[in-house]
This record gives C-alpha cells, sequence and structure tokens, in this order.
C-alpha cells in the first residue's frame, strides 16, 4: 500500500473494539481471569506477541501508536517515551556503557549536547563531537571503544546536511550503531534504515502529533538492535499517556497532507527572502545554493517547514525589532505544529566546538499552514522595521 493509505489504515487493529479510532484506555493495571490465564499470556508476552500485562507495556493506543511510527520510519520495531528528549537519551543508553566512546554531530540538538556533557559524562561514556561535514572522514575519530555515531542530519538551527551512507558505512565498519535523529525529515522525506541507520529518534511532537498540544518521542530500531532498544527503554520505565497517544494517532493520520503544505510554503517563503536586502543568507538544504544541496537531492525525498535565516544584522536589539512586531509567526521554541513559529539561534549559549557558527544574527522559520503570502509579508514588515 502506498503511504497515504498506510497512514489512514494503520495503528486501528490493536485490539479494536470495532471502532475507527481506538478508545482511550487509561489504565495501570491489567487483570486476568485465571492464573492460567495469567502465566498463558505472560508466556506470550515473554515470547515477544504485542499483548498488553500491565499499563505500561503493549496496551491498544501503545501498541498502535508504535506500529504507526515502525511503519513511517521503515524499521523492526519501536518503542513510546514521554518526550522526544527522552527519545535521545534511550537511544543512546541502549548503545553505550561505561568506559565507551561515542560520536555525535556537533550541529545536534543542544538538550542532546547537554546530556552528552552531562549526565553521559556522568556514567563514564566520552563523547567527541564532530564535523558534520566530515563524511567517511568519521573513520578518523573512530577509538577502538567507541560504540555508536550519532547524527541528525539536516543539523539543528544550522541544517547541514551530513553524507549519511559514508558516515554509516564506516561506523558499522568498525562495529558501532548508527542512531540518527530523524525529526526534521521524518521517514516520509528520509529513509534512515536503508541509508544505514540502526537506531532513528523522532520527536512525535513535532510533525506526527502536528498540533503543538502534547509531549511525546519515538525510537524504531532495526531487527538487531531491536532486543537491546526494548530491554533499555523497559529498564528505565518510559512511557506516555494514552491522550497524548490518542491525539498523537489522529495527527499522523493527516502527516502526509500536511508535510506537503509545510514543504511547498516553506520553499516558497525561502525563495523570497533570498531576495530580501534584509537577508544575508537562507540555511535550507533543498535550495539549488544551498552549500548541502547536492547531498539533500541525493537522498531525501523532499523538505519540511523548518529553516534558518541569516540576518544582515548585528545585536540582539535588531533581531528584536523583527520578532516582537510579528502577528503570524508566534515566538517558541518547538516546530512542527500546523501555526508559524520563529526564535532566534544563540549558537555562543548552546555551543559549537568542532564546527563552530561563524556567521550574523540567525532566526529559525517554522512555516506554518497559514497562508505564505500572509506570512512573507509579516516578515517583510518585521525586515523593514528592523532595518528601520
Amino acid at each position: 500500500m502506498k503511504l497515504s493509505t498506510r497512514l489512514a489504515q494503520r495503528g486501528r487493529k490493536a485490539l479494536a473494539p470495532g471502532t475507527v479510532n481506538l478508545p482511550v484506555a487509561r489504565a495501570s493495571t491489567v487483570t486476568f481471569a485465571s492464573l492460567a490465564e495469567m502465566d498463558a499470556i505472560q508466556a506470550r508476552f515473554e515470547a515477544g506477541e504485542i499483548v498488553p500485562t500491565y499499563g505500561i507495556v503493549n496496551m491498544p493506543l501503545r501498541a498502535a501508536f508504535e506500529e504507526m511510527i515502525t511503519d513511517i520510519e521503515g524499521g523492526h520495531s519501536a518503542v513510546t517515551l514521554p518526550t522526544g528528549l527522552a527519545a535521545v537519551t534511550v537511544a543512546i543508553l541502549a548503545a553505550v556503557k561505561a568506559g565507551d566512546h561515542i560520536l555525535v554531530t556537533d550541529a545536534c540538538y543542544s538538550p542532546t549536547r547537554r546530556f552528552c556533557e552531562r549526565t553521559l559524562a556522568g556514567f563514564g561514556v566520552e563523547t567527541t563531537f564532530y564535523d558534520p561535514m566530515i563524511g567517511a572522514g568519521i573513520a578518523g575519530l573512530m577509538k577502538p571503544n567507541t560504540r555508536a555515531v550519532y547524527l541528525e542530519s539536516p543539523g539543528s538551527i544550522t541544517f547541514e546536511v551530513q553524507d549519511f551512507p559514508a558516515i554509516a558505512r564506516e561506523a558499522r565498519a568498525r562495529g558501532a550503531a548508527v542512531i540518527h535523529d530523524n525529526t526534521w525529515a521524518t521517514g516520509i522525506h528520509f529513509r534512515s534504515f536503508e541509508h544505514g541507520a540502526d537506531l532513528v529518534v523522532q520527536a512525535a511532537t513535532k510533525y506526527p502529533a502536528g498540533h503543538s498540544d502534547l509531549l511525546l518521542g519515538a525510537v524504531v530500531a532495526n531487527e538487531a538492535w531491536w532486543p537491546r532498544l526494548r530491554d533499555t527503554s523497559r529498564d528505565l520505565g518510559q512511557n506516555a499517556s494514552p491522550d497524548d497517544l490518542f491525539l498523537a494517532l489522529r495527527g499522523m493520520r493527516t502527516m502526509e497532507v500536511r508535510l506537503k503544505r509545510h514543504e511547498q510554503s516553506a520553499l516558497e517563503i525561502a525563495k523570497r527572502l533570498q531576495k530580501h536586502p534584509a537577508v544575508k543568507r537562507v540555511l535550507h538544504p533543498a535550495l539549488p545554493e544551498d552549500p548541502g544541496h547536492a547531498l539533500w537531492k541525493r537522498d531525501f525525498l523532499g523538505s519540511t517547514g523548518l529553516f534558518g535565516v541569516e540576518l544582515d544584522v548585528t545585536g540582539r536589539d535588531k533581531v528584536a525589532k523583527l520578532i516582537d512586531g510579528l502577528e503570524c509567526f508566534a515566538l517558541g521554541y518547538s516546530w512542527g505544529g500546523y501555526e508559524s513559529l520563529i526564535v532566534p539561534a544563540n549558537l555562543g549559549r548552546r555551543g559549537r566546538s568542532a564546527r563552530p557558527w561563524k556567521g550574523g544574527e540567525l532566526v529559525r522559520l517554522q512555516v506554518g499552514l497559514e497562508d505564505p503570502d500572509d506570512l512573507y509579508a509579516d516578515l517583510e514588515r518585521g525586515l523593514a522595521r528592523m532595518r528601520a
């Protein structure tokens, strides 16, 4: 079946009572009619069958969500986490232990960097942040104890496109797990497993849910890495609210349609911003002028609504002139919902070590589902205030 059909049909049959949408089951405890039934169901659970035994495992909405996200990303199986950051940390903890070394892209989501520098270091795991443009040169950074290579492509804030197949090939040749944060593209626009990933992180808060009303994460594994991921998630007691899962599943039904609109509107606005005198550069890999365009064109199936804009000004006060009077773009950190957002980058605070940001003032735009003419007019007025 094609993607649009799968998004409508998958995740509806897990213990379904005959309704189009699975009902919300709020439960901590699953009860059994007899000891014999409990033992039989426990045996099925331990054999890998998706049957509920307790509120934290295999409840209907969780099973349905994991079926859907696995289908979208193209892996073997998935675990549900309460946030995107929880998904990042569980994926990494499934691959490393005390005494190990991990390579992480310098352009990662800043809380990922913080987790590696603070919590992971406390567990005795060494992190090296590498230049996202390193490609096959990643081999030169591998150590005998390197157990994982973490990619985020395009990069957070600065949108560098990594040579994913080359990095994955070198990592796997040396026995390291390949972990990818695929939140920007989702499995609709980038097939991580086909390019060599072992574990794929998805902040389902963003495009899968799509309405800025919940927090949710997932990690999808290939068959080889599934037992490690499953056990790590269970040992850490990870779960998500059935109400959030219900909303996420509802959002995923329209995900393909929404992404097409995000992509179309963002590209239209990005191209118009390229011509604006107050804009120094637009950081969007789908633009032919972008340094990562060739890799994006080779590996990706499309783009989404998130990109960066380098402004031709200096000073946060100038950026405030742009942002503070906007009507259609709200000021906020998240993205992936139906509404447009803007946030200034602070790469000094977020930190870059292997590939420092040498440009000027940078803002990130999340282009929502509003009319692109209205959105551009709003930005144009803001840029005029900034220049004045």
